[in-house]
């Protein structure tokens, strides 16, 4: 059992962390383009990056399957380059995961952003600041909360999802099994105690992300 127990907790946290990593550039990156800024689309934009937020997980995961799977011309190409089908790989896991989790951390991004004084970047800039420096030691550390808060609500959400995973990932114990699956094929088969005690390790650690989250607040 302890193999079988370990293995899917593992496994959804090596996912959300590398998630994580990718939806936190992204998320920066997108959130500091598009705050304070007004042109023509904008309201478009935004509406396709905070799309995953309100769709069912279930059609992010069609979607993902028409973009990435073997009939694609851009899963053809990834399948050229790492000679193996994308899809049912942990890789597949991450992009669903990065997919889905991208909107919180740009929420919070683009806000956090919005909420630095300009005069504080102007100056900068009369200073002799290029836009990187200018983005690495005055903008994050100033959005610094926002970022944090923002990092670890995409962490939990990475960590809890289940449609789109199941679905462009698929469900392989030891590959791409993470505990939202895990749980609903012990609860399938029946076996209640191995299910309880991923849920309980689900709540533990959502509960310790959104704690730190509002550390992060205070």
């Amino acid at each position: 059992m302890a193999v079988n127990f370990w293995s899917p907790i593992k496994l959804s946290i090596e996912i959300a962390s590398i998630s994580g990593v990718l939806v936190i550039v992204f998320g920066l990156f997108f959130g500091k383009m598009m705050a304070g800024r007004h042109f023509r689309g904008k309201v478009l934009v935004e509406t396709v990056f905070l799309l995953p937020l309100v769709l069912p997980p279930t059609v992010v995961g069609f979607l993902l399957i028409v973009i990435f799977g073997r009939n694609s011309p851009v899963g053809q190409l990834i399948e050229w380059v790492i000679q193996q089908p994308l899809m049912f790989t942990k890789w597949a896991a991450i992009i669903a995961s990065t997919v889905v989790a991208f909107p919180l951390m740009y929420q919070s991004a683009k806000a956090g952003f919005e909420g630095i004084d300009e005069d504080i970047e102007n100056a900068a800039r009369v200073d002799g600041a290029d836009e990187l420096k200018l983005f690495m030691t005055i903008s994050i550390p100033l959005a610094l909360k926002a970022i944090i808060s923002g990092a670890i609500l995409s962490f939990a959400r990475a960590l809890g999802e289940f449609g789109a995973t199941l679905m462009f990932a698929g469900n392989i114990p030891g590959k791409t099994q993470t505990i939202p699956t895990a749980i609903y094929v012990a609860l399938d088969s029946g076996n209640m105690q191995l299910a309880w005690l991923w849920v309980a390790s689900m709540i533990g650690i959502s509960f310790i992300m959104l704690l730190c989250v509002h550390i992060t607040k205070a």
